[in-house]
């Protein structure tokens, strides 16, 4: 299996940006709504919104922790 790198799991978020990635996917839905596309455009355009997604997810998640971690040391203080 190959492993897709994810940007949003690196320590270097500046080729990453969670509001560009939020923007490319109501493009791509947008896209996908018109009706406009081929079968297999709307296939590959999902694909992407779907691996955007999980960059977002994994992202948010990577940010809930530390600020997980943060308050716990507030509250250890």
């Amino acid at each position: 299996m190959i492993k897709r790198k994810n940007p949003a799991n690196s320590d270097d978020f500046t080729a990453w940006n969670y509001e560009a990635k939020v923007a490319e996917i109501e493009q791509i839905i947008t896209r996908i709504e018109t009706g406009d596309l081929e079968l297999e455009a709307v296939f590959a355009q999902f694909t992407t919104a779907v691996e955007n997604l999980r960059q977002c997810e994994n992202f948010l998640q990577q940010r809930q922790q530390q600020v997980d971690l943060l308050i716990e040391t507030l509250n250890d203080e």
